[in-house]
């Protein structure tokens, strides 16, 4: 299909009386199906930007062995994979299938937002894996209408828009009033039940055992062990994002609602960065072989 043209318009705000959950609040219940990405532990102009995106406008699916998408004002295009290989290409055309216009701001203005779960591993990776049946999507990415930007080291807010056509009315003042507006909805959260997990904890000590088991004999030198939990509960599941980010703050905090499922965590550390042509990584966690020789290791450590 021929490249879809985005037009983008913007204005700046002053945020000092603001925040990202704030904002929030007073957004999701007026735009279904709203992101938020956040930093709340962040040191000068790095890490120092959160980002709010409302009302998706194209959408890339993978679930299962199905490949969806979506583009403005058009049917679903929904095909079944039959090659495993082609998603990273399939996400790179739907990618460039929009045409953006250049603004000289250094704040991200409109993309693609969204997750990559562990189980699409097997989309670029050749190894073989059951994935399990949860109903969640293994890849979704989106391209949003309106994409808000809190810069928290100069306290300024700029919202943008992204139309499809310059016939398109804006809804810039709208959003401006929103988002000025004191009037947003907070709602209790009460678990429900036992606390479930699909392993006992003599099943995970037992696991553990034999990590360090493999780890001794070479086999591999790190093994990363999980569990999954599960809650019933009822009211409002926000509340649990609020919680994790007052006791665990960071500048990679994430709460994506998708409607029918929610997802969000909290990161200290980015896996990934690209930024003029050059991706970058910044473990916070590595190590080095030790030499006996104090001055060496002191090298080492420093590089």
């Amino acid at each position: 299909m021929n490249n879809l043209k985005i037009t983008t318009e913007s204005r700046k705000l002053l945020a000092d009386t603001l925040t990202p959950v704030n904002i929030y609040l007073k957004l999701r219940d007026v735009y279904a199906g709203s992101l938020l990405l956040e930093s709340s532990d962040y040191h000068g102009h790095e890490n120092s930007l959160s980002i709010i995106c409302c009302e998706p406008r194209a959408s890339f699916q993978v679930a299962g062995d199905q490949l969806q998408v979506r583009y403005p004002g058009q049917p679903s295009i929904t095909e079944k994979i039959s090659d495993r290989n082609i998603i990273i290409s399939a996400l790179d055309d739907f990618r460039k299938s929009f045409e953006f216009d250049e603004l000289a701001l250094k704040t991200p203005a409109a993309g693609l937002f969204g997750y990559i779960n562990y189980d699409a591993v097997r989309f670029f990776e050749d190894i073989r894996i059951e994935a399990p049946v949860n109903g969640i999507p293994d890849v979704c990415y989106q391209l949003f209408r309106y994409v808000i930007v809190i810069d928290h080291f100069s306290n300024e807010l700029i919202l943008f828009e992204n139309r499809l056509n310059d016939q398109e009315l804006s809804g810039l003042k709208q959003m401006e009033q929103i988002i000025l507006s004191n009037k947003f909805s907070t709602f209790p959260f009460q678990a429900i039940g036992e606390r479930l997990s699909n392993l006992t904890d003599e099943q995970y000590l037992k696991m553990v055992n034999q990590g360090i088991h493999h780890c001794l004999i070479g086999d591999v030198f790190q093994i990363v062990l999980s569990r999954r939990f599960e809650q019933r509960f009822q009211g409002d599941e926000f509340n649990v994002y609020r919680a994790l980010r007052s006791i665990n703050p960071s500048p990679y905090l994430f709460y994506f609602d998708y409607v029918g499922y929610k997802i969000f965590g909290s990161s200290p550390e980015a896996q990934l960065q690209v930024k003029n042509g050059v991706a970058s990584i910044y473990p916070i966690a590595g190590t080095f072989r030790r030499t006996g020789n104090d001055a060496e290791d002191a090298l080492l450590a420093e590089k």
